[in-house]
């Protein structure tokens, strides 16, 4: 079963999307003691976007930067993170919206669904995490000089954190999905009402 969606519904979804970006991202939620969804937030727009890609992966990426600009610039957030391989986010959360995109075709959530989704999800992250991280301690040249164990001391100490709290986040947005699937009725096709 495929996921298919008015322009509408699309854009509302973007819309949700780019809110709790907002709200995670820059710290909005910090009394609530939110982490960053922006990684779940690409995941997730790639399964509801995927067929929208031209459009939603940009604008979720513009959101991300422009976040991150005006959280750097007007709200002193240290710019630790910006660094040469910044640029390497945007393949980072690419891999994320490939996996949600991937994901898309088992819509329904049965059991193979929640098989591609125990798979896909963490795939997807374990990708992005490579790219960003891997990116960040060769080129980002905020350390010492990098090496290999230098490499898996940083990996063994922030991969886990970091591709928790995105799965937490897709878990949540699968659950929610699966409630409004059984909540939601689908309505009779017109000709079966006028009878």
């Amino acid at each position: 079963m495929t996921l298919k969606m008015r322009s509408r519904n699309a854009f509302l979804t973007l819309v949700g999307l780019l809110v709790v970006m907002l709200a995670t991202r820059c710290g909005l939620a910090s009394n609530l003691h939110l982490q960053d969804a922006s990684w779940a937030i690409f995941f997730i727009g790639g399964f509801y976007l995927g067929d929208r890609w031209r459009w939603g992966f940009p604008a979720l990426m513009a959101t991300a930067v422009v976040i991150d600009w005006v959280a750097i610039r007007y709200y002193g957030i240290s710019n630790y993170c910006v660094t040469v391989a910044y640029g390497f986010l945007v393949p980072a959360y690419a891999a994320l919206w490939l996996g949600g995109s991937w994901l898309r075709r088992h819509a329904s959530f049965d059991a193979p669904g929640l098989l591609a989704l125990a798979a896909s999800a963490p795939i997807a992250a374990s990708v992005c995490f490579l790219l960003s991280n891997g990116s960040f301690y060769w080129l980002g040249g905020r350390g010492p000089a990098p090496t290999l164990a230098g490499w898996r001391v940083n990996v063994a100490a922030w991969y886990w954190p970091l591709v928790r709290v995105c799965l937490a986040y897709v878990a949540t947005a699968a659950l929610i999905h699966v409630l409004v699937g059984k909540l939601t009725v689908p309505a009779r096709p017109r000709a079966a009402r006028m009878r």
